[in-house]
């Protein structure tokens, strides 16, 4: 009896879900809504939900949120010998590299890791000439959507692009790992370092925390006093400043900073973009 009652009830609600999308959600807010509440029923679980979320809410971000910027870019110079950059490239673990010539706006390619395997193999590091091994470089401003810079990576089969700021210089680089995590959530390596990986500048002078980074950590970085007696992370801080789980582009001001919400799901905020507040 029980299970007719379920099925039912299964039928019933997949009437609805059937119902609210023929009459097709009038905007993002009531397509997501309709989500929501297809989660709340059991009809998509909690990971589906999230990765629709990023997927549909992926557009709303632009390069410049998730960039790489250019200061903490690993990149390599055209006139650097192997004994000069192989280090940093073991020590990165990175696949593909930018490599510059006279300086950081002089972009002359990118080198695969994969492309140095014949100069290990073969030893012979006397006729090696680096820029024979670049691979055609990609350019994208800083305000293009990340779900057409996806679409264009997928078609173009790329997976890095140099990012370049309104004046034509280089500001940063992306790549499509780091557009993925926007919509399936971090995607952790071996490689990682977590603690390094908490806060980024931006080279508009804000900054993206991840939600996840502890609030001692949080004000060693920009000598702050955040009490973290009733929350060990800033996500927590946030969403206590909210009072509930914001959604993204919400804003909120907390003591000298302003946090907005870059990237969230129905279970918890994953990004923030901070802005100092000047007085």
């Amino acid at each position: 009896m029980s299970e007719d009652r379920s099925s039912n009830e299964q039928k019933s609600w997949l009437n609805k879900l059937t119902q609210a999308f023929a009459h097709e959600p009038k905007n993002r807010k009531e397509l997501l809504e309709v989500l929501r509440d297809a989660h709340q029923n059991n009809l998509l679980d909690s990971e589906a939900l999230a990765i629709v979320e990023g997927a549909i809410q992926v557009a709303d971000l632009q390069v410049r949120d998730i960039m790489v910027p250019r200061s903490q870019m690993i990149s390599i110079k055209a006139e650097q010998t192997p004994q000069d950059f192989l280090p940093s490239i073991i020590e990165s673990a990175h696949s593909r590299f930018p490599v510059f010539g006279d300086n950081l706006d002089d972009v002359l390619g990118i080198l695969l890791a994969k492309d140095l395997l014949p100069l290990i193999l073969q030893g012979n590091q006397d006729s090696f000439n680096l820029t024979d091994l670049l691979r055609p470089v990609t350019f994208v401003p800083e305000s293009k959507r990340l779900n057409v810079l996806l679409r264009e990576f997928r078609a173009n089969h790329n997976h890095m692009a140099v990012v370049i700021d309104e004046y034509g210089g280089v500001a940063g680089l992306v790549t499509i790992e780091d557009v993925l995590e926007q919509i399936v959530g971090d995607i952790e390596d071996e490689h990682d370092v977590e603690e390094d990986s908490y806060i980024k500048p931006l080279p508009s002078g804000d900054f993206l925390i991840k939600a996840l980074t502890p609030i001692e950590h949080f004000n060693d970085s920009f000598d702050s006093d955040f009490d973290d007696s009733d929350f060990d992370t800033v996500g927590g801080l946030v969403m206590s400043a909210f009072g509930r789980l914001p959604k993204r582009n919400e804003v909120t001001i907390i003591g000298d900073y302003r946090f907005r919400v870059i990237n969230a799901d129905s279970r918890r905020v994953h990004l923030l973009r901070l802005t100092p507040i000047s007085h």
